[in-house]
């Protein structure tokens, strides 16, 4: 289903539709042979006639059911691509793009503004996902509901998701492989705006509040900390960026699925102090939750975040890793059928391979850690850990480089990520009713993300903290072999005693095949009329362990001399 998701931002209408009548067809035969394996089944149960061996089973017939039901998503998600195939390669507006004209256009704002790299200040560019209600080029209105993205300088910044606005400029193709129909070079400022929610706007303007209010903490604290807390990396300094990467920190330079998972964990938790029923803590935790997605920002990455973090929450605290993997199988089938585009994301790639990571990995982790360790301080180890050995092989793939101090900086900052997401969100709200607690608030929060930026400064300038590492498929595969030596090694380390039972146990089995392959050895001699045990010029030794007789050739100048046979006295 991935694959045939992102198929339409690759292929054209024609290969496309073929490819979904395909999948269509061929889930159908799938579903049919289920069906009709059922029908048969039951009709012998009714008639009391045991199965026959030509009869479908159960397990093959849910096997038939799961691929065509598999193969018929795919192809939906293939069909929702074509909308995206036809406005790359046909029409006015793909014709307009592919020949890079200046257009104007009435669009309305898809998601937060971005600063592109050179800051974000009033002097800085911005780039911004709209979608499009009307293009004019050329003399020709073409009214199309297309994705592209905005380049603008000077007030695009300020732009809020949901407004409807007029931006004129040159259009210019996207890409290959990207999400969005194109790109548009801004010339002028957004026109006058209209539309949005003022929800919307009033988080807008609790970001800028906040970002205001932390100017006076310490440098890396004033860039780190509205970055951590409401997505806001505007004010990040550009080594302490450098320094992040270099460590494998920057998931925690904006809002990832980590926060999201603190923020619901902490709902969940005050749920359940005023002692709350499942059903209404639920409602309340999610409904935190939102509000929380809207103050950072209804973007696609924060929402696949939420859900990937919601999922780990629910799959640690479930201690049920196959409900957290059908849960997460559910999550990703419903976002590429919403936005196919996401298939080409390494972002969403990342978080649905962490949040596997955690559902299959992290709670066999913290299992194996002593019970004299303390949970939190176990979940800390783990958590990271176990996000790590699944997301490397693909981040090798980004940047062709092992980070060696990761998971140790990783682990180090990770009981200081807390304080600085839960305090700094309640900072947020108290801007406006109580300006003094939020100001208090944020100096806490700002001392413990100064931690995490000493952190990543210290790890960057250690020796070896960034080795190279093999690009392209041989970096992939080295990696995944490390990983998975990774994970044998934390078990070996965690259970010792049952690393010796195995060592035990494989020896045996190892000495047990020797045996048998001994005695196949002596019967293959005698079938051909050999005995080893009666020829000439061989050294017999008895084995200890097996208790059998090996013999081996010498060498004639080895062989021992032969023995003279004395005679008894009064013998003949």
């Amino acid at each position: 289903m991935w694959t045939a998701a992102v198929s339409g931002l690759w292929l054209a209408p024609a290969a496309l539709a073929a490819l979904c009548f395909a999948l269509a067809a061929l889930g159908g035969l799938f579903l049919a042979r289920a069906a009709k394996g059922g029908r048969t089944r039951k009709a012998r149960a009714a008639a009391g006639r045991p199965a026959g061996p030509g009869t479908c089973k159960a397990p093959g017939r849910s096997f038939s059911a799961a691929l065509g039901v598999s193969l018929v998503l795919a192809a939906a998600a293939a069909a929702h691509s074509a909308t995206a195939s036809s406005q790359r390669f046909d029409g006015p507006l793909a014709g307009a793009i592919a020949a890079g004209k200046s257009a104007v256009a009435v669009v309305e704002v898809a998601g937060n503004p971005r600063a592109i790299a050179g800051g974000g200040g009033p002097a800085g560019r911005w780039s911004v996902p709209v979608w499009t209600q009307e293009v004019t080029t050329g003399g020709v209105l073409v009214r199309t509901r297309a994705r592209i993205v905005v380049m603008g300088g000077q007030g695009w910044g300020s732009v809020v998701p949901g407004q409807t606005l007029r931006a004129a400029g040159k259009l210019r193709p996207a890409d290959p492989g990207e999400q969005e129909a194109g790109t548009l070079a801004a010339s002028t400022a957004p026109g006058r705006a209209t539309g949005g929610s003022l929800l919307e706007g009033s988080a807008r303007e609790l970001r800028a509040r906040f970002v205001s209010a932390s100017d006076f903490l310490a440098a890396d604290a004033r860039g780190l900390l509205p970055g951590m807390v409401t997505g806001d990396t505007s004010a990040l300094d550009e080594g302490l960026n450098n320094a992040m990467k270099a460590v494998g920190m920057t998931h925690l330079t904006a809002v990832s699925g980590a926060n999201c998972s603190l923020v619901l964990g902490a709902l969940l938790l005050l749920c359940r102090r005023f002692r709350l029923p499942r059903a209404p803590a639920a409602a309340a935790a999610l409904a935190g939750l939102a509000l929380f997605v809207v103050l950072v920002g209804p973007d696609a990455s924060v929402l696949r975040a939420a859900l990937m973090g919601a999922i780990g929450v629910a799959a640690l605290a479930g201690g049920r890793s196959g409900r957290g993997l059908s849960f997460l199988c559910l999550a990703v089938i419903g976002l590429l059928l919403v936005e196919p585009a996401l298939g080409t994301s390494f972002g969403f790639l990342l978080s649905v391979l962490a949040t596997l990571g955690i559902i299959l990995l992290g709670r066999r982790i913290i299992d194996w850690i002593p019970v004299a360790v303390p949970r939190w301080l176990a979940a800390a180890v783990a958590v990271p850990l176990a996000a790590q050995l699944l997301c490397g092989p693909v981040i090798v793939l980004l940047q062709p480089q092992f980070a060696t101090y990761s998971l140790a900086a990783n682990v180090v900052v990770s009981p200081l990520v807390a304080p600085v997401t839960l305090l700094g969100t309640a900072a947020v709200p108290l801007l406006v009713l109580l300006p003094w607690a939020a100001t208090a608030l944020i100096a806490v929060a700002g001392t413990f993300s100064a931690g995490v930026a000493a952190t990543a400064r210290f790890a960057a300038q250690l020796p070896g903290s960034a080795l190279p590492w093999p690009e392209g498929m041989p970096g992939l595969l080295s990696m995944v072999l490390l990983s998975m030596l990774t994970f044998a090694g934390v078990w070996a380390a965690a259970r010792p005693l049952q690393l010796i039972r195995r060592v035990r146990k494989a020896h045996a089995c190892t000495v047990a095949l020797i045996g048998k392959l001994e005695l196949r050895l002596q019967r293959f001699h005698r079938v051909l009329g050999l005995d080893p045990g009666r020829r000439r010029g061989r050294l017999g030794y008895r084995n200890k362990t097996s208790g059998r007789d090996l013999r081996w050739p010498l060498r004639k100048s080895e062989q021992p001399a032969p023995r003279h046979r004395t005679q008894p006295p009064g013998g003949t």
